[in-house]
């Protein structure tokens, strides 16, 4: 078996990438360089959850598992594609918008959510996301879902003044099941190949509710 082609999930970490509101902002600072010390250094702060990334079950339950404390096995699987691009803002992806590729479902599968908000990233509209619906999450959790993804800033509604939402419902199921949460996926409309291995492998934080990833789908050949 051998690789034949991997795609790239992950949107860029620069000076002034998006993050949701209030959360602590990229920024990347020369700290050497070649002239002056004989190398090239950068001094990077960010948040746990800049750019790409993925959540812990910690990240929402403080009795559940640390970003450390997951088998690696929840960041690598056979990806399942849910192509619900066309969905309207704020809208929630329930369950007969899945039941299509169901019969793929299988425990370890890592359920990525299509929906094409990545087109949105840097813009007002990106925080007008659509979410995946409660129930439709219990149902995966039920057939051995464990990790989630979307292209978009949050798997559940992101609240703001006008839309108070209803709290961060899947956020808690998944952390109950101990599953794991990618965000700010991008370019899922090109795997555009039959079973793809999804890697999601963060950064080796300590004690941590999530960390930034290179998302990547990788297609094989026997």
């Amino acid at each position: 078996m051998r690789i034949e082609r991997i795609v790239d999930l992950s949107v860029v970490l620069r000076e002034g990438t998006p993050v949701y509101p209030g959360d602590p902002e990229p920024h990347f600072t020369v700290h050497s360089t070649i002239k002056t010390d004989g190398f090239n250094l950068l001094s990077v702060q960010m948040g746990s959850q800049s750019g790409t990334h993925v959540d812990a079950p910690y990240h929402f339950d403080e009795t559940a598992p640390k970003l450390d404390e997951l088998p690696l096995d929840r960041f690598l699987g056979p990806g399942v594609i849910v192509d619900v691009r066309g969905i309207a803002p704020r809208t929630a992806i329930t369950w007969d918008r899945i039941a299509p590729v169901a019969d793929l479902l299988v425990p370890g599968s890592i359920v990525l959510l299509h929906t094409g908000w990545s087109q949105y990233f840097g813009s007002a509209a990106y925080y007008d996301n659509p979410y995946l619906d409660a129930d439709a999450c219990r149902r995966l959790i039920e057939r051995g879902v464990l990790t989630f993804g979307i292209d978009a800033l949050n798997i559940d509604e992101t609240p703001d003044a006008t839309h108070p939402g209803v709290g961060y419902p899947v956020h808690h199921l998944i952390a109950e099941a101990a599953g794991v949460i990618a965000e700010n996926l991008t370019n899922l409309d090109s795997v555009d190949f039959a079973d793809p291995l999804i890697s999601l492998l963060p950064l080796a934080f300590e004690g941590a509710d999530g960390a930034p990833v290179r998302a990547v789908a990788i297609k094989l050949n026997p």
